[in-house]
């Protein structure tokens, strides 16, 4: 029996549109269940992720799995890893942010009907439709007198069914993981690299390796690992990339004046939210704050996302005590949750946040609860609109089911999912603008 949470940081870019201790939660959370019944598997579920929304909330990729590479410290590795087509094997991914509870059980036989009986519960205890509005009890209850009234004679057929009983509910995210799949998960190490990869396969049966995602500045990118294909023909490349251990700070600034030079300006860029965001930024803002700054502008420019434990802790420095953070939607009122700040904001002066469409899942927190709380305007681009919560059980046979179990949206009841954040200026506004909006927006609100 056994019960872990897999969790992983980076969106996957364009084409595509997707703790009992206190963990560092992740953009992307894969909660795995394996268990001796369906109702097992809710229970633990339940209980692995009330554990996490009492403190924080949990995110999707908009696009397909993958699972990419947070930066921060993880198990002792190998000096360097070498990316190629040849595949090794290699411990669990996410590994620093996995919760581990392990019992003893005897093996189980399971009949096909079993299984799947298994994945039709497990949609109908923790589905959330997210909108296409393909999904009720009832249909869902006649699906399955539907397919189980006749015997299921193989296990390929069986997964055929769960496939096609997955694909009705109109979800992308929802869909079936083959054992194959489903163990492939485990497959690659690329912690401390910032690395994304995935397998895909090749025309004539063979597999290689597709780079979905990459941490700016991270090994994998310094070493000239990219996502856009190099050519079409020449030998395999083959590139070492030296594992980084510690987490670097995410975080650069610089004290500015404004153009007319009657203030000054604290500059801050946050590259991603690794285990150092939320102090090293809290250090930069007490340091601008010091040297006499009278503004603050946040980038988040560029920033994918990483720990959304660090997303809701930097939110909280500029929240008075008791507004909210993020809220969390779910099927089960389990996964419905409110976070709020519990502390006085570390400086109170007004701050534009920088954002474009590669500003993504933790960032859309930090810039939502900012906004919408009236401590920021926001300048630039529409964001990427990241916020499903999804989870991915694993059946009996070994072969698993990823489903969408629910989602986040904004202090004032925004979805960001699918729809981003709009700013509510393109261009750098003057900051006497800044301040004129942001003293409108307290008064509509009060």
């Amino acid at each position: 029996m056994r019960v872990s949470t897999l969790s992983s940081s980076l969106p996957i870019l364009p084409p595509s549109p997707s703790e009992t201790r206190k963990p560092q939660i992740l953009c992307n959370n894969f909660t795995t269940t394996h268990g001796v019944s369906a109702d097992w598997a809710k229970k633990s579920l339940i209980g692995a992720l009330s554990g996490a929304l009492s403190f924080g909330i949990l995110f999707s990729s908009p696009g397909s799995i993958a699972f990419q590479s947070p930066t921060v410290q993880s198990p002792p590795p190998p000096p360097s890893s070498s990316l190629s087509t040849k595949h090794d094997s290699s411990s669990e991914l996410c590994r620093e942010d996995e919760r581990l509870v392990k019992a003893e059980t005897g093996p189980e036989v399971v009949t096909n009907e079993g299984i799947v009986e298994e994945a039709w519960e497990i949609v109908n205890d923790s589905f959330l439709d997210t909108g296409r509005h393909r999904w009720s009890p009832q249909t869902w209850k006649q699906k399955k007198e539907d397919i189980l009234t006749t015997s299921i004679p193989t296990r390929s057929k069986a997964h055929d069914i769960i496939k096609r009983m997955l694909a009705s509910l109109g979800d992308p995210y929802t869909r079936f993981l083959s054992p194959e799949e489903f163990s492939k998960m485990a497959r690659y190490d690329m912690s401390g690299i910032g690395l994304n990869l995935r397998e895909v396969l090749e025309d004539d049966g063979g597999v290689k390796l597709k780079v979905l995602g990459l941490l700016l500045d991270g090994p994998a990118h310094s070493a000239g690992v990219r996502q856009v294909k190099h050519g079409n023909c020449g030998p395999i490349q083959s590139i070492a990339v030296q594992r980084q251990l510690v987490a670097r700070t995410p975080v650069f600034y610089r004290l500015e004046q404004s153009e007319n030079g009657n203030a000054s300006v604290g500059y801050m860029r946050l590259k991603e939210f690794n285990a150092l965001a939320r102090k090293d930024l809290a250090t930069a803002m007490k340091r601008l704050q010091d040297m006499g700054a009278s503004y603050f502008v946040l980038d988040l420019r560029d920033n994918l996302g990483g720990l959304v434990q660090a997303g809701i802790e930097i939110a909280k420095l500029f929240l008075k005590e008791g507004e909210t953070v993020i809220y969390t939607v779910g099927k089960d009122v389990q996964y419905q949750n409110t976070i709020v700040a519990d502390t006085a904001p570390l400086v109170t002066a007004p701050v534009i946040v920088l954002v474009n469409n590669k500003t993504a899942s933790a960032s859309e927190i930090v810039a939502s609860s900012l906004h919408d709380n009236c401590r920021a305007v926001l300048v630039g681009e529409r964001t990427f609109g990241k916020g499903l919560i999804q989870s991915v059980f694993e059946l009996h046979d070994g072969s698993g089911v990823v489903v969408t179990v629910g989602k986040y949206v904004t202090p004032n009841h925004r979805d960001i999912n699918g729809n981003g954040i709009e700013p509510d200026y393109r261009n750098f506004p003057a900051w006497s603008d800044v301040r004129q909006h942001l003293s409108q927006c307290k008064l509509q609100q009060g």
